[in-house]
């Protein structure tokens, strides 16, 4: 399998790994690219293949801006299970985002007891979620599928201050996926080696939850979303590093929110002492 494909949205790179049989098998999709700007931007996306038209009539959309007095706080949420493991992995460059490919077994999360593994992540500047409003810096999504190959996404938002550590730790190969950019390869991928994913697993003490959709096309729905309370903290030269290898119109490259359309957000919170 060829992994310098462009992957088309983060349905493309999960299908991809797994090779699942049971759902449909996009192998490589250049005929229907899509941007952030003008007749390539999100409201036209739903226009450019047959295969996105849920980007423009799904009811079931994401991103959402989360409006904290209109949460409903779960009776029965329990804290956000993760178990992840070192893994060899692969940083690269989606054109439209700079992301990492696990190769393996990366570990998993829990969703109402549900098993679901984690297959890649990648970064959105600014956020595509919005909490009351606010739009931050940067939006990292940590993409995990189930063995019926459902989706569920953890959405970590970030604010200006001290720098990332993930970021921080592959600061150089983050250089090294520019220079092959700008040397011409437009899929340029990088090895990262063994990732100790640690550090994105950090206690979670509040969390939304909902069902949306990929917010890149083609916009397949009934993703389960968890979008963490807690905002990090990144540098300004991390954001300019995770733009820098993006096509030009995919430098901000952030979906609108989308209409809530009646569904619920829900909130877990624990609120035992710190």
């Amino acid at each position: 399998m060829n992994w310098r494909v462009v992957y088309i949205s983060t349905l493309v790179v999960t299908l991809l790994i797994l090779g699942a049989s049971s759902s449909p098998i996009i192998t490589e999709n250049k005929g229907a690219g899509f941007g952030y700007m003008g007749n390539h931007g999100p409201r036209e996306w739903g226009k450019l293949s047959p295969e996105y038209s849920e980007c423009a009539k799904g009811k079931l959309q994401s991103p959402l801006n989360i409006l904290k007095n209109q949460v409903v706080r779960s009776k029965v949420f329990k804290p956000l299970i993760r178990n992840y493991v070192p893994v060899n992995a692969t940083l690269l460059n989606n054109q439209f985002n700079v992301g990492i490919k696990y190769e393996g077994d990366a570990g998993s999360m829990e969703v109402n007891g549900k098993k679901y593994s984690l297959k890649q992540m990648h970064w959105h500047s600014p956020s595509e979620h919005r909490l009351n409003g606010v739009r931050y810096p940067v939006e990292l999504h940590l993409v995990h599928q189930a063995e019926d190959h459902s989706l569920s996404v953890i959405a970590i938002l970030f604010n200006y201050s001290t720098p990332d550590p993930l970021l921080l730790k592959i600061k150089e190969k983050m250089k090294e996926l520019s220079k092959e950019v700008f040397a011409g390869d437009e899929e340029a991928h990088v090895p990262l080696g063994t990732l100790d994913l640690k550090l994105l697993k950090k206690n979670t003490r509040k969390y939304y939850r909902y069902v949306g959709s990929l917010t890149t096309p083609p916009c397949y729905e009934n993703v389960t979303w968890t979008v963490l309370g807690k905002v990090r903290s990144i540098s300004h030269e991390q954001v300019a590093a995770i733009k820098a290898p993006l096509k030009s119109d995919c430098k901000n490259n952030a979906r609108p929110c989308q209409p809530l359309n009646g569904r619920t957000v829900e909130l877990y919170e624990d609120l035992g002492p710190h």
